[in-house]
């Protein structure tokens, strides 16, 4: 195939082009690099085809868009601290962006994998999460709930496109990818935990502690990815991607000195202080990921600490690069 990826300079997106690569697909990247970067592409750059543009740019779209037959969705406002913080922006670029994306895919003929989040179930506690089950969300006033909104609406776009315009269009909702070149700027918990533990600081841990995840690893998503897209079964549909692990965020703060031989003290860190006054989050979030092990046989294979030790062996390995760049550039 020839592959257009939107925010292919991001975590996801970078390690979407490297498998697609693997595969000997062509690859095009657009990224206006307002959160991803050239160095997550360094290995790949000569590869690829690099388009610097917004998702909100029609001219920008149809350029990258133009010859390929496949587009993955992916750019996205990124992180819970950029949604809190820049919350229009953010509704801008998740809603008009996917708007603009899907409307060149139509015309352009091409299939679409949307990354949708998570984030659309709210605060529904169920056991495990199925993808018909309902969403529980917030007061739209808290800028918490605007990014699970969006995706929403950026779902129901999608399912229109399929059933008015024919777009073969796939719809996903990973849950917490975690791996190399994931960044601890935008709120992520595993790098900002693991980035504290090896810097010797205390360890976050926000609330008191109990609210549980499960996590996966980006290497276990990027195949079932490509997977769904060239499956005609799946196109009009949505599918859980996940892990099985669930752990509470003062275990996983416990597993990342573990991991990474820290002695650093935890501390707890109240929502208000982290976030804003009012701030909501939920007590549990667990996918049930049978629809895509029927379809496509997806199984996560990553163990939790696995995960913990591919993002401390990326940050160490960033740091020594770091410091012998800075070495250069003193002599």
């Amino acid at each position: 195939m020839r592959a257009l990826i939107t925010g292919g300079a991001g975590f996801i997106g970078s390690h979407l082009v490297e498998h697609l690569l693997a595969l000997g697909h062509e690859v095009v990247v657009l990224d206006d690099f307002s959160t991803g970067s050239m160095a997550n592409l360094t290995r790949t750059s000569d590869a690829v085809t690099m388009v610097r543009g917004s998702i909100l740019d029609e001219a920008d779209v149809t350029e990258a868009t133009d010859g390929c037959d496949t587009v993955f969705h992916l750019a996205a406002a990124v992180g819970v601290h950029t949604i809190v913080n820049r919350p229009l922006e953010s509704l801008r670029k998740n809603l008009l962006g996917t708007e603009t994306v899907l409307d060149v895919a139509r015309r352009q003929g091409t299939r679409l994998l949307l990354a949708s989040s998570s984030e659309v179930y709210g605060k529904n506690t169920k056991d495990r999460l199925d993808e018909d089950d309902d969403r529980v969300l917030g007061s739209p006033l808290k800028s918490r709930w605007s990014y699970a909104a969006v995706k929403g609406l950026d779902e129901l776009m999608a399912y229109c496109y399929w059933r008015e315009h024919g777009l073969r269009a796939v719809i996903v909702r990973p849950f917490n990818v975690v791996g190399p070149r994931q960044s601890a700027r935008y709120g992520m918990v595993v790098p900002t935990l693991v980035g504290q533990a090896l810097a010797g600081r205390p360890l976050t841990v926000h609330g008191d502690g109990t609210q549980r995840r499960c996590f996966c690893a980006v290497g276990d998503i990027v195949p079932a990815l490509v997977a769904l897209v060239t499956d005609p079964r799946a196109y009009g549909r949505v599918f859980n991607l996940g892990g099985t692990e669930e752990v509470s965020m003062r275990e996983l703060a416990d597993r990342v000195l573990r991991v990474t031989g820290s002695h650093s003290p935890v501390v707890h860190v109240p929502y208000e202080r982290a976030y804003e006054p009012g701030f909501e989050d939920m007590a549990r979030r667990m996918p049930d990921t049978a629809r895509a092990r029927q379809l496509i046989g997806y199984r996560p294979r990553t163990g939790l600490d696995e995960m913990i030790a591919a993002v401390a062996a990326d940050q160490r390995g960033r740091a020594r690069e770091t410091v012998g760049t800075r070495t250069e550039e003193s002599r």
